[in-house]
């Protein structure tokens, strides 16, 4: 199969993918472009199963993507100087907006790699096998995988809400 019919097949799901897991559009949008580059200059040509290949490669960029902004924030700290400015606060249900989707990117956060590939991969209409073959387990613990993370996660936005309604 050609690039951009791989491509038009699979750029929306792999996009949706990584804006959950890195929390950022943008980043994701560039991580797209990223693997489809990878996939596009690949010796052999296309894998024999693209979609789960893509979405490996698109992980493994995002957590090399998070680790770089790690290290770039702890210099940024330790140069004393902020170079991400803040932006307003944004108005009614915008804001209302903006604090769910911090609060679910933070309780994504607190899943491990695992846990969190599991469960967006599993979003993402993933079979079992595929799951199991992009976090590197069994077929059968993927069910169960995804089951203690997504009870992880509710607890996790139990704590978060329970924090955020003090008196």
């Amino acid at each position: 199969m050609e690039l951009e019919a791989l491509f038009a097949e699979h750029r929306d799901a792999v996009f949706r993918y990584l804006a959950r897991y890195t929390g950022d559009p943008d980043l994701a949008e560039d991580l797209v472009q990223e693997a489809f580059w990878k996939l596009s200059r690949r010796p052999f040509g296309a894998p024999r199963h693209v979609k789960g290949w893509l979405f490996v490669v698109a992980t493994n960029l995002a957590k090399d993507a998070r680790k770089t902004s790690q290290r770039r924030d702890q210099l940024v700290r330790h140069a004393g100087e902020d170079l991400w400015p803040q932006s307003p606060p944004d108005p009614g249900v915008v804001l209302e907006r903006t604090e769910l989707r911090r609060s679910i990117r933070a309780a994504l956060a607190g899943l491990s790699d695992k846990e969190r590939s599991a469960l967006l991969l599993r979003e993402e209409g993933f079979a079992h096998r595929e799951i199991a073959a992009a976090v590197g387990t069994t077929t059968g613990a993927v069910g169960t995988l995804v089951a203690r993370a997504m009870a992880k996660l509710a607890r996790l936005l139990d704590a978060a809400e329970g924090a955020g309604s003090g008196p």
